[in-house]
């Protein structure tokens, strides 16, 4: 590897963050969301490390849940979308999948294959968010078709919350006290929360939570709890500085003359750009640090680098260590001056990006 752009995951944390979720609902099984490739961070890496422990991974696709089975993933996998052809079916059966179902079409193609068998279905109710699942008055029909199915051997009931990171808002008691109005009188566990809701509804946590953006140490609360705090970053994205100039006060740094010196300044050019995963869109004064000091990006990014402040740091030279997000700039404060959210940093790690497991 010559390059210096590298991205180190920390698998003790990842273990760690899974432990603090169970913690949290200790009744409850809980299902390791490992979707978009582990947000970015390795799906079959990630997934090996926590099968003694995971009760379950979620995945989005089902060519997501056949790259772990083929690598020898034994665990339970939730296909969280459901499946998208009839054809999908055979797979789910033949690699032992649990799958989501959230329309009549899907339970018209599960009916129309009386060959399969041992289907575990999490029938997913639309509470109020609008995006996937029946509607409350249509939901106990759905639920009371695919019981009867030889077809299926067991159902978990399913939403999704829209709110549950904003604590102030009562979008989540709403959903809430649509799930309890619907559910309460058809058997079979339940599955609401998601990362927010297990760190901060407790009442959600029924039979299994989905903890997802909080296995990888992002806070996903608008305001950090007694829990959250706890959470321990998974990935540090960090690369070296290949370049060190200085300029006059009036001189432009970058594309576009975004940045312009008002003083005499030192500035470093670190090798990594928007190709490898950092966001264009990041403001001047994103923090960032440099053997270990804080200091913050100026000028615009680009494809393949970026520059940064060199000026309070007299002793940083070519070579020296750059943490663009990780323990000492959490990923949260990148995603905050670029105008986006943790999830779109992590997912957002291009293959040049060398992946150093520990």
């Amino acid at each position: 590897m010559a390059r210096p752009t590298k991205a180190s995951i920390d698998l003790a944390a990842f273990k760690h963050n899974y432990a603090l979720a169970k913690s949290t609902a200790p009744n409850a099984q809980a299902v390791a969301i490992v979707k978009a490739d582990a947000y970015g961070h390795g799906a079959v890496t990630l997934s090996k490390a926590l099968e003694n422990e995971a009760d379950a991974f979620g995945v989005a696709c089902l060519e997501e849940a056949i790259e772990l089975r083929e690598a020898g993933i034994k665990r339970p996998i939730l296909l969280l979308e459901g499946f998208f052809e009839p054809s999908e079916l055979a797979l789910i059966q033949q690699y032992q999948l649990w799958t989501a179902v959230h329309c009549q079409q899907q339970i018209e193609a599960i009916k129309a294959q009386p060959e399969l068998s041992q289907l575990h279905i999490w029938l997913k109710l639309d509470s109020g968010m609008h995006r996937l699942g029946f509607n409350p008055q249509d939901y106990a029909k759905a639920f009371h078709e695919l019981s009867v199915l030889p077809q299926v051997t067991q159902m978990v009931h399913m939403t999704h919350f829209a709110c549950a990171d904003e604590l102030h808002k009562g979008m989540t008691h709403k959903q809430l006290q649509a799930c309890h109005a619907v559910l309460d009188n058809l058997p079979a566990g339940a599955s609401f929360a998601n990362s927010a809701a297990t760190l901060a509804h407790s009442q959600a946590h029924q039979a299994y939570i989905r903890p997802g953006i909080m296995l990888y140490g992002a806070d996903p609360l608008d305001e950090a709890n007694r829990l959250s705090k706890q959470l321990r970053p998974v990935m540090t994205l960090t690369s070296k500085i290949i370049a060190v100039r200085d300029i006059e006060a009036g001189e432009s740094v970058g594309y576009g003359e975004r940045f312009r010196a008002t003083k005499p300044m030192r500035i470093g050019t670190v090798a990594i750009g928007y190709a490898d995963g950092y966001p264009r869109h990041a403001k001047d004064g994103t923090p960032v640090m440099v053997d270990g000091v804080r200091t913050q990006l100026v000028g615009r990014v680009s494809m393949d680098m970026l520059t940064v402040d060199l000026t309070p740091l007299p002793d940083a030279h070519i070579g020296s260590e750059v943490e663009l997000w990780g323990k000492q700039v959490l990923a949260q404060e990148v995603a905050e001056c670029s105008d986006t959210i943790p999830y779109t940093l992590f997912t957002g790690i291009t293959r040049r990006v060398y992946k150093e497991y520990r």
